[in-house]
């Protein structure tokens, strides 16, 4: 099936930049916008994974409210921390070409929120569940 294979894949995209964005982290230099844009990608990607494994169309976007949006309506139970996911898309393109300054990140709080994603991600795709199927 094209879903899985193209869930996999961004799954495994969402790995690298968790590992990026692991390594940044630790660097107390290391500007916020960079190490941002790594857990955003991260969180990005891995809920596209999820919505290609539920068969759900999405667009090209950076815009992880509209994947929220797009998970639910699919009637996909909603990741760890959706509440607060959205407080990345500042670290998408805006800081990634200086165009904004989003400020600081929460180092700690990000990571926790960045594994508890992808360990949502894993049980997703481990999952069967039929399109549009509650969960």
């Amino acid at each position: 099936m094209v879903e899985a294979s193209v869930a996999r894949l961004m799954l495994a995209a969402a790995r690298r930049d968790e590992q990026a964005y692991r390594a940044l982290a630790t660097l107390p230099d290391m500007n916020d916008a960079v190490i941002g844009f790594h857990a955003h990608q991260c969180v990005e990607k891995a809920l596209k994974a999820v919505l290609a494994h539920k068969g759900v169309v999405f667009r090209r976007t950076h815009d992880v409210a509209e994947l929220l949006d797009l998970l639910s309506d699919a009637g996909v139970v909603s990741p760890p921390h959706a509440d607060r996911l959205d407080e990345l898309n500042p670290f998408a393109v805006e800081a990634r070409y200086g165009l904004a300054e989003p400020g600081r990140i929460d180092r700690e709080a990000t990571t926790v929120m960045v594994g508890a994603v992808l360990a949502w991600t894993e049980d997703q795709l481990s999952n069967p569940a039929t399109p549009g199927e509650r969960q």
